[in-house]
């Protein structure tokens, strides 16, 4: 490796001494993979998978078996009545965007209790001023901030006495903010307290970047609608585009009249030649969640080692495939990310540089070589250009590119803490 890799002595030598103390954290995710691997299969061999599932359809996309099998696939895998895996969806914000316009009626109150959303849902909701807004038909909105990273149970429980709820929404994953992501258990417990005391109310959750980092999904705990992009954990790298909702059928067929059109729903939508991306992807999935956790936890110790904060600690249960390093400085964070850009197989010869992005306050700095634009599975590190300075990382379709990338982006930090 080290014919290909110019790196300072002193990265080489950070790497040598974490990776023996990751061995056991790398087994564990190991076990998880070959569970979440026989889940896959087993959902294939259910709905009888084959070949002519992967042709194409156009115009309507009436009668696509293969769109329909694909959607049969991630029933079994999630354990739901139904399911919605489109093309259409252009990415995980849109598949959310669309669930809450299907669930949503005027004079309905959404109440997300895992505090402030995802920075590109502000508008969709209301919480910024937009003219399409959930906030501009009439529905109505309220949140809930974690306490001690945690669901502050009392204060959502007395709201729900108090209001009628028609959707309560978490976001799994902790976004462009400091806090932890919410683990499957913490989702369990409120979601059996919600359903004690507002039982018509739904659940709704933003499972981006959590799906198959544990065995079990959040429909298999009691979450009534489940939502998450493919081009993230469960397209695998391969699919191209897309996004999935799973959950009870009433629900499903709401978000594909939004999707599509009333009165025709999920019997449209042509498929576009992507079954046999989407099937793989998914079949691929578990492995390329494994290997972009091994990215994460090294990555983790690595930049621990070198007296940085990060989040999740290297030997911590990973509740996503997010990576957060605190860099404190904006010199640091830029550095990092120019580094992942320069062990990526596309676009190597970039340098990232901040920029204001849609949907977001800040200037954010981007770095992803990837072959699919977006795509959070193949290894990108992000963050935007304010206090702490965090940089988000998360993916590695395989966890030598991954681990090589990481060197490259620890190494840049350790060449310009040297040049100070």
């Amino acid at each position: 490796m080290k014919e290909y890799i110019e790196l300072e002595q002193e990265t080489w030598e950070l790497y040598e001494k974490v990776l023996p103390t990751l061995k056991e954290q790398f087994s564990k995710i190991d076990e998880i993979c070959e569970s979440n691997t026989a889940k896959v299969l087993h959902a294939f061999w259910e709905n009888h998978v084959s070949e002519s599932h992967f042709a194409n359809t156009t115009g309507y996309g009436y009668d696509d078996l293969g769109r329909d099998t694909i959607e049969k696939v991630y029933s079994t895998v999630f354990e739901t009545e139904d399911a919605l895996v489109r093309n259409q969806f252009i990415s995980g914000s849109h598949a959310l965007a669309k669930t809450l316009f299907g669930l949503l009626r005027p004079g309905d109150l959404l109440l997300s209790i895992s505090g402030r959303p995802y920075d590109t849902l502000h508008e969709v909701i209301g919480i910024e001023e937009n003219s399409s807004s959930l906030k501009s038909f009439g529905v109505n909105y309220a949140e809930i901030d974690l306490k001690d990273n945690d669901f502050d149970e009392e204060k959502i429980l007395e709201f729900l006495k108090q209001h009628q709820v028609k959707v309560v929404e978490i976001q799994r994953s902790r976004g462009y903010s400091s806090r932890k992501s919410l683990s499957l258990e913490k989702c369990e417990k409120i979601i059996k307290k919600i359903k004690e005391i507002s039982p018509n109310t739904i659940v709704m959750i933003d499972n981006c970047y959590c799906e198959f980092v544990s065995t079990k999904e959040p429909t298999q705990v009691g979450a009534d609608i489940v939502v998450g992009s493919l081009i993230k954990n469960l397209g695998g790298g391969l699919a191209p585009n897309g996004g999935y909702v799973v959950g009870k059928k009433e629900l499903i067929k709401l978000v594909a009249e939004a999707l599509t059109l009333p009165g025709e729903g999920k019997e449209v939508g042509p498929s576009l030649g992507v079954n046999r991306q989407f099937l793989q992807g998914i079949f691929l999935a578990p492995q390329v969640v494994s290997s972009a956790l091994k990215t994460s936890i090294l990555a983790s110790a690595l930049l621990k080692e070198l007296g940085y904060a990060v989040d999740p600690e290297p030997l911590e249960e990973r509740v996503d495939i997010v990576q957060t390093i605190a860099f404190g400085n904006p010199t640091d964070l830029i550095s990092y990310c120019e580094g992942i850009q320069s062990g990526s197989p596309i676009d190597s010869y970039v340098k990232p540089i901040p920029i204001d992005m849609p949907g977001y306050k800040d200037e954010v700095i981007m770095a992803a070589g990837a072959f699919i634009q977006g795509s959070s599975i193949e290894l990108s590190c992000d963050g935007p250009l304010r206090e702490p300075y965090l940089a988000y990382q998360q993916g590695g379709l395989t966890y030598e590119s991954g681990m090589i990338g990481v060197l490259k982006a620890v190494n840049e930090v350790i060449k310009k803490r040297k040049d100070k």
